[in-house]
């Protein structure tokens, strides 16, 4: 409904090509993925519902949220998960609304 807030934390968009654990679902989770999320974002946004998304600073993610409505803000988050010692620290994400 208009004015209501919706927010998507979707499995990220893979940083490299071995950070890639999309395996939530059977198929993973695929740019197409990402594009038909950023569709369902459009039609929520057209009827008049706030969005919020978060996912990671990727080309493909600023390609898809790159037109109005969507803002684009990057933010620093802290990862703790990390095989080696030295990858663990903040890295930057982005969060993208509607206002």
């Amino acid at each position: 409904q208009p004015d209501d807030w919706v927010y998507f934390d979707p499995p990220y968009a893979p940083l490299s090509s071995t950070a890639h654990f999309t395996a939530y679902q059977a198929d993973g989770f695929s740019a197409q993925d990402q594009a038909r999320l950023r569709d369902v974002c459009l039609e929520l946004s057209d009827a008049g519902v706030w969005i919020m998304v978060s996912n990671s600073d990727t080309d493909l993610i600023r390609e898809l949220y790159a037109r109005p409505p969507f803002r684009i803000h990057a933010v620093k988050a802290r990862r703790n998960i990390n095989s080696k010692a030295a990858g663990r620290g903040k890295i930057q994400e982005l969060i993208i609304t509607n206002y």
